[in-house]
């Protein structure tokens, strides 16, 4: 299962990569030839797309190694790193755009060549797809780092847009609406801000064990409350690594219950749990005395 996973999570990224570079030449040299500040800085941010990509090969490959001695608990967190480096690259990418942008404002400049339209419309309708797709398996794999790439996607299809509708406007406008492609960046480098913020959040929640859905723990307790011989249970705490999640519980029995017994219900009430959730790794179960009268 792992194994088709780390697959699936590589060949997504891998074509992302391949898109992005050839989109990332055309854009950067159709905005040169054609006179278009915002579609070289859409041609800068599909570079940047790139080394997000690479990002998220690593990350997901990374997260796929097994336990070690160095890492016991796995190497999980390599996924949720990757997104929040992803996530960082998009809000400085944003930055570049927008401050780009106002000097190319107090910069006179030429008009955009008509062309550079159809450059984008191409660039538009292909980031869309490729971000649909790559958040379609991101979803399915449980992939922060691989859900942050599609989102890269998106966020270069938006930046595509805006330029579009700049240079539409610089061309019908004529002299004197040089630099409404400029303000368009200006608008799709606070999109791309909001979207590397949206990314960002989630990535460093998990790197900060943030708890899961309540429903979630609840539904863990209720598994593990029905095992033979399980008088209660006491604490749930639950992280997740990569795609997959440690529990740690304090489950409560007899307190007259030899120490063997005990140890029997517990993994019991550990092999119940993995079996009817598979995306949890591992549970560590501390026993407890149950207080109060045993019915």
């Amino acid at each position: 299962m792992e194994k088709r996973r780390l697959q699936r999570s590589v060949r997504v990224t891998f074509l992302g990569l391949v898109v992005n570079a050839a989109l990332a030449a055309g854009k950067v040299t159709a905005g040169v030839v054609g006179h278009s500040h915002a579609l070289v800085a859409d041609g800068v941010e599909s570079t940047a797309d790139l080394f997000s990509s690479i990002i998220v090969w690593r990350g997901v490959t990374v997260a796929a190694t097994p336990a070690d001695k160095d890492h016991p608990y796995g190497h999980g967190k390599a996924e949720p790193l990757a997104a929040a480096l992803v996530s960082t690259i998009l809000l400085f990418a944003a930055l570049w755009i927008i401050v780009g942008a106002i000097e190319d404002i107090i910069r006179p400049h030429n008009t955009p060549a008509p062309f550079t339209l159809a450059v984008l419309v191409g660039v538009i309708v292909i980031k869309e797809l490729l971000f649909r797709y790559v958040s379609k398996e991101g979803m399915v794999l449980h992939s922060s780092a691989v859900n942050a790439d599609a989102w890269h996607h998106r966020s270069d299809a938006i930046t595509s847009l805006f330029a579009f509708i700049g240079i539409s406007i610089a061309l019908v406008g004529g002299r004197g609406y040089e630099s409404a492609d400029d303000y368009a960046a200006i608008l799709a480098g606070l999109v791309i801000a909001w979207n590397g913020w949206r990314v960002f959040r989630p990535a460093m929640d998990e790197l900060m064990d943030v708890a899961p859905d309540p429903a979630f723990a609840e539904e863990i307790k209720r598994i593990a409350s029905k095992i033979p011989e399980v008088v209660g249970v006491e604490k749930c705490l639950i992280r997740k690594m990569g795609n997959e999640y440690q529990v740690d519980m304090h489950v409560e029995v007899d307190p007259e219950m030899t120490v063997e017994h005990a140890h029997g219900v517990a993994h019991a009430v550990k092999d119940e749990i993995r079996v009817k959730v598979p995306s949890v790794r591992d549970v560590l179960i501390h026993i407890e005395p149950a207080r109060g009268e045993l019915s």
